[in-house]
């Protein structure tokens, strides 16, 4: 019988609010979006993890983050759909603070309608 891989132990609710919090700095935020190729920046949560007493190498802190990500983007589309029931993610209101902003999609500048000066037109 061949050897069984070994495991990562398991994250604890602790690793994975720091890991949230390491990640959704900004300076980390804005590395992460600009490169696909990016493990020396996994390379830098996991040693910002060590700095907070917490064992994890770089791809542990990858893969974990994937994860995180997933469970929430699947719970956001399930939540959008109609008449669906509510879903959530474990650290859902942690993840959402990250990630459930996307810049791309945000207009860069508001329209004016003109609406607002016409109704105060209006009411004189």
């Amino acid at each position: 019988m061949p050897p069984r891989a070994r495991r990562a132990p398991v994250w604890s609710n602790g690793e994975l609010l720091d890991l949230i919090a390491v990640c959704g700095e900004e300076a980390v935020q804005s590395q992460l979006r600009s490169s696909r190729r990016n493990f020396d920046t996994f390379g830098q949560i996991s040693r910002a993890m060590i700095e907070r007493g917490h064992d994890r190498d770089a791809m542990q802190c990858r893969i974990k983050v994937k994860e995180l990500r997933s469970a929430y983007r699947k719970a956001r589309e399930a939540n959008k759909r109609s008449g669906a029931p509510p879903k959530t993610c474990r650290f859902y209101k942690e993840l959402d603070a990250i990630l459930g902003v996307d810049p791309t999609t945000l207009p860069s500048t508001t329209v004016d309608t003109g609406e607002r000066e016409e109704e105060e037109g209006e009411e004189e």
